[in-house]
């Protein structure tokens, strides 16, 4: 994986900042990008009464950048993950994956119960060819990555929610995928073992070089963890606006800069419901 980073602007400069259809600025233009939607748009429905739930979104993410992505519930958030991750069809316009694919983590760690957590990862790699003589000991080795290295004949019954988080973890980047989609992968974790794993995903993602993509309702966690906050509007689903996160990690999701920038962005985010709501 390219080891390549993306380094934001300042404190809580906005940037992108006026209607819906301007396109996403990033250094990814002029560098290349690992993943670009340009001009994506996504109906489940067929009548032309009823709103899309992206209309023509455009968002470039560079080699490495770690974006967080906020709005709305219903905003199309998680659909659009599951375009990239080629699960769902475009309607319209044309998203690109210059690394080939894209691993998809969700909410629910969705292991296998009967296997452990060495046999679930063991599952990826074989899915992605592993040969079989091979599979135990990289298997081991993406445990060790996520802290789990001594869970590897652990059944799943037995994990914790964070642990099956992490060998949810494990098993994404077992996939070897240069972009990591994250759908809200810690939102039903208690607040401590959440900031562990904000911490552990940091961490990752900086040795690793991935570039993340991350869905979140929580607006500190998006500032605590991404390089660029991006705000969606509601139905249709576009790029209303994002904001530069220059703030030297680790970041501590307390920490007054941190608390500074969420308060700006929840209150653009309380804006879009607002407005949203009146339609």
């Amino acid at each position: 994986m390219d080891r390549g980073k993306y380094m934001s602007g300042s404190l809580g400069q906005p940037l992108l900042d006026g209607h819906p259809d301007d396109r996403s600025t990033t250094t990814a233009a002029t560098n290349g990008y690992a993943v670009r939607l340009d001009k994506v748009s996504k109906r489940f429905d067929r009548r032309t009464d009823i709103p899309p739930v992206l209309d023509e979104m455009s968002l470039d993410a560079a080699p490495g950048e770690f974006v967080a992505l906020l709005g709305a519930s219903g905003c199309g958030k998680s659909t659009l993950l599951n375009m990239v991750a080629g699960l769902e069809p475009a309607t319209g316009g044309r998203i690109e994956v210059p690394g080939g694919r894209a691993a998809l983590m969700f909410q629910d760690a969705a292991l296998f119960p009967w296997l452990t957590a060495g046999r679930n990862v063991e599952l990826a790699l074989r899915l992605r060819g592993v040969p079989r003589a091979e599979r135990r000991a990289e298997a081991q080795q993406l445990l060790e990555l996520v802290r789990l290295g001594s869970s590897y004949d652990t059944r799943i019954h037995e994990l914790s929610g964070g642990m099956r988080q992490r060998v949810a973890l494990a098993r994404a980047l077992a996939q070897d995928a240069p972009v990591l989609l994250m759908d809200e992968p810690f939102g039903a974790l208690d607040a401590i073992t959440r900031d562990l794993l904000h911490d552990e995903i940091t961490r990752i993602w900086s040795e690793a070089g991935l570039t993340i993509l991350f869905v979140t309702h929580n607006v500190r966690e998006a500032v605590r963890l991404g390089q660029r906050v991006v705000l969606m509007s509601s139905r249709p689903g576009r790029v209303v606006k994002e904001w530069a996160v220059d703030i030297p990690q680790p970041r501590r999701i307390e920490a007054p800069e941190v608390a500074h920038l969420a308060g700006v962005i929840t209150e653009d985010l309380r804006q879009e419901i607002r407005r949203h709501g009146h339609h």
